[in-house]
């Protein structure tokens, strides 16, 4: 609705009096300025837009004759093929994200150890959020979650693993708020705990049986917590995160969500099965997987090394 009343406005006219003109010039507004928009968020524009003059024209309701006798126009479908952003490509996402390189992220991860054993030496307060949004950023990348799917994890949908008990009720995590599909509920999925990354056991585990419990969250489910026993929001842990790779003097185009970008990739070079990696991400299709994965040039040069190999070394052998 917040949509419709925005174009609206903009138009300058009732539904009933719009015209594929107001959508070109309003495509237009979003497209220039310093604040303009990504062409998947219009293309979002244009289908709600699209959705709701069909709505109009449907005959079941009773909107066109009751237009017509109302106020003598009929309305009409103002989004065409002419005047609405095509999808063209799989990935419309800026150029300059891209997952981070092992070296970003070892670099990352010291930054964030060291500025909580700093705040710590300091005396000053502090070092208990610092932990905190450290181990945020170390499990969003071990798990490949989504930021709402971080910000939105309970203690309860920390699950234990059968084939590895001595990561207790760390060998999975339950995602509960996993991204729905169009008009459907929010989709769950299990992400398990991978051997590569069976770091992120013992900052769990310390966060959730020592600093968690500094708070007395009492009946608070949340696993992440703020001062103020608050959950933490997508909105803050976005800002955290910008903050935190400001001060750890990385690239600003790296997001929070690049991230998961390079827990695809990893996985990848780690020689996982493409279905288990689309299984572990939440994906429905391993084609979505595939727009994530960005191997390393390192990995791209074993590779190679190791077909090079295989090959004239067998060619050397018929000889």
């Amino acid at each position: 609705m917040a949509l419709l009343r925005r174009f609206t406005e903009f138009a300058g006219s009732f539904p009933w009096q719009w015209s594929a003109g107001d959508v070109e010039d309003f495509t237009l507004s979003l497209m220039s300025g310093a604040a303009r928009l990504a062409p998947s968020t219009i293309r979002g524009y244009h289908l709600t837009l699209r959705m709701f003059c069909d709505y109009l024209l449907d005959g079941r309701y009773g909107w066109v004759s009751e237009c017509e006798q109302r106020f003598g126009v009929i309305p009409s479908q103002v989004c065409h093929d002419f005047n609405t952003v095509a999808h063209l490509n799989d990935y419309e996402g800026r150029p300059g994200r891209r997952p981070f390189t092992y070296d970003e992220l070892q670099h990352l991860f010291d930054f964030l150890d060291t500025r909580v054993e700093r705040v710590q030496r300091s005396g000053r307060k502090g070092a208990w959020a610092a932990l905190r949004d450290a181990q945020m950023v170390k499990t969003c990348y071990a798990y490949g979650l989504r930021r709402r799917e971080l910000c939105l994890l309970d203690i309860a949908d920390l699950r234990p693993n059968p084939h590895m008990r001595q990561w207790g009720t760390f060998g999975a995590v339950h995602v509960r708020y996993g991204k729905a599909v169009r008009g459907s509920t929010p989709r769950r999925r299990t992400v398990l705990t991978v051997p590569e990354f069976d770091w992120v056991v013992d900052g769990l585990r310390q966060w959730v049986e020592q600093a968690r419990p500094l708070l007395r969250p009492d009946d608070r489910d949340a696993l992440w917590l703020t001062e103020r026993r608050q959950r933490v929001s997508v909105k803050s842990m976005d800002n955290r995160f910008a903050w935190l790779r400001e001060q750890a003097d990385l690239d600003a185009d790296l997001t929070l969500h690049c991230l998961r970008h390079s827990y695809v990739t990893h996985l990848i070079e780690f020689g996982y099965p493409e279905r288990f990696v689309t299984e572990q991400v939440g994906h429905s299709y391993a084609s979505t997987t595939a727009i994530y994965t960005n191997v390393s040039n390192d990995f791209k040069t074993k590779t190679l090394k190791a077909a090079l190999a295989r090959v004239y070394d067998n060619t050397q052998e018929e000889r």
